[in-house]
């Protein structure tokens, strides 16, 4: 986000920043300990937002103003860019990985990245055990299986969420709101399939899970600044898990579907929204 302007704690924001809440221009007011920030999305224009402040505190009406303009260059514009850099590093760093695997064809890449080492001998998968990839050292693996992906499909589909609700977490919430959801729900979806499936699965469905299961209890509990989400996604998210858990899309011919994944990570980004709130909080 974008800090628009510092004051003391004793001034009073609430009547601009009701104002900005009804123009719909996210943004969000940080307390220090002698004074308190007024920070505003990327894709707000940050100038325009100090005029209409400088002209509030004048004495004007700004009530009847139009919201303030998003920057040009939309999405793809630099300084938005730069402000959701961890989102492109997902999606980049999951396009390699998937690259170098070759979707689960090139097993000698596909251990590396694995959630512990891994031997195929025949029909049998052989593979180590959680506590001795932790006593070699190797506690990238925790977090490396969501990067793995094993046919196109998969791959875009996960990461056009990542692009949709990843950024616009990053982008309002903070990049650590982003780094905290995204490890929590992909160490805790990658422990719980590993723990019912073993080592063969990969993907980022369990984060995309914890980023849309994130933004909308964010939303429903009115945290601010809100992330837009649409609220029905929450029962697609349902509607899918249900119809893998029962079979219906394996059936259909999507293959395997690492369900408990999906339900740890929707879990994990549950239990990340009321953790982030209470930090907002305090």
């Amino acid at each position: 986000m974008i800090k628009v302007l510092e004051v003391p704690l004793t001034e009073d924001l609430s009547g601009f920043t009701d104002v900005l809440w009804q123009q719909q221009v996210p943004h969000r007011v940080v307390e220090r300990e002698t004074t308190q920030e007024l920070w505003v999305a990327p894709q707000v224009d940050a100038e325009q937002v100090l005029a209409l402040y400088q002209h509030w505190r004048a004495g004007g009406d700004i009530s009847g103003l139009r919201r303030a303009r998003a920057s040009g260059g939309g999405p793809f514009a630099p300084a938005v860019l730069r402000r959701t850099w961890l989102s492109l590093l997902l999606i980049g760093f999951s396009v390699l990985v998937s690259l170098l695997m070759g979707f689960g064809e090139n097993l000698d890449w596909m251990r590396r990245f694995s959630i512990v080492e891994f031997q195929l001998r025949g029909d049998h998968v052989y593979y180590a055990s959680l506590g001795q990839t932790l006593a070699d050292g190797q506690w990238w693996r925790f977090l490396t299986p969501a990067f793995m992906h094993f046919n196109m499909p998969h791959l875009l589909f996960n990461l056009l969420w990542v692009w949709v609700a990843g950024r616009a977490i990053e982008a309002l919430h903070g990049r650590w709101a982003l780094v905290g959801l995204v490890v929590l729900s992909a160490v805790v979806s990658n422990l719980a399939q590993f723990w019912v499936s073993g080592p063969m699965f990969g993907g980022m469905s369990g984060v995309v899970f914890a980023l849309l299961g994130y933004a909308w209890l964010w939303d429903r509990r009115g945290g601010r600044p809100a992330i837009g989400l649409p609220p029905a996604l929450m029962g697609l998210m349902l509607l899918w898990l249900a119809l893998g858990f029962t079979g219906v899309l394996e059936s259909l011919g999507f293959g395997s579907i690492a369900n408990t994944a999906h339900l740890a990570g929707l879990g994990a980004g549950l239990v990340w929204a009321f953790l982030w709130r209470g930090r907002v909080r305090r």
